[in-house]
């Protein structure tokens, strides 16, 4: 792992200066914004809009409906900016030629893909810490304030589940060595995944299987079914570290 101090640095330095980091930041803080506003108000604007035409009565909207629609969002655009990350991550680099001046000086390849892996998955950390502060703020004023602890909880859930998301599409990058082709098959393994979720036993094993237990922790502190949600935890992160891994071993033998 030579060089991945400077590497991640480089990365680190290149995700503001390329304005990605600011980015996914400020659309991050929409979703945290949006969603407790679209919980408290979009039943009293279909209720308005549609009046005796609604078929089934809309209940009042409690703190948990913000929470579910964070969740859902994050799940949907958050999932997407993950792919757009990591789709150009390495084949992006071999495109222009930089992976091979990168990889002239003292850096190995492990190191190379190591740190861009990292600065992903840095970016995504500040993306989602954003939309939770901006989340929980409009919670607590709209609703209630809710656990704190919780929310942080739900945070590192989100953070993993969007992670899978991003090695997926970053294992798609380094083994084809196009961004088209990361993009696409890091959009097919998401709608593959998500169709998988349907069946509950595989539910608990992908990282659709966070999104129960992240709601539960942020509304109460504590999860109903602690097994099921290790069990989604241990599944998300093994889906992480074998597509990390994927990566190193399709990028060694690559032709720069």
């Amino acid at each position: 792992m030579s060089g991945f101090g400077i590497l991640a640095r480089k990365e680190l330095l290149e995700a503001w200066r390329t304005r990605r980091l600011p980015i996914v930041a400020v659309l991050f803080l929409v979703v945290g914004i949006v969603s407790p506003l679209t919980a408290k108000y979009l039943p009293q604007i279909l209720t308005a809009t549609l009046g005796d035409q609604l078929p089934i009565p809309i209940p009042t909207p409690v703190a948990a409906d913000a929470l579910v629609q964070l969740q859902k969002n994050l799940g949907q655009l958050g999932a997407l900016a993950a792919i757009a990350l990591a789709m150009g991550s390495v084949s992006g680099e071999l495109d222009r030629g930089t992976a091979a001046l990168v990889l002239a000086q003292p850096a190995t390849r492990g190191a190379f893909l190591a740190a861009k892996l990292v600065a992903i998955a840095v970016v995504l950390a500040v993306g989602v810490a954003a939309a939770t502060v901006v989340a929980w703020i409009y919670t607590a004023i709209l609703f209630e304030p809710l656990p704190i602890g919780g929310w942080v909880a739900m945070a590192v859930l989100s953070w993993l589940g969007l992670l899978a998301w991003a090695a997926l599409t970053f294992l798609a990058s380094a083994a084809t060595g196009s961004t088209t082709a990361a993009a696409g098959l890091g959009f097919v393994a998401l709608v593959v995944i998500s169709l998988a979720a349907v069946i509950p036993a595989l539910d608990h094993l992908l990282p659709s299987g966070l999104t129960v237990p992240a709601i539960e922790l942020a509304s109460t502190g504590s999860v109903t079914d602690a097994g099921a949600a290790l069990t989604a935890v241990l599944g998300t992160v093994t889906l992480i570290v074998v597509s990390a891994v994927g990566a190193q071993l399709a990028f060694r033998s690559r032709e720069l």
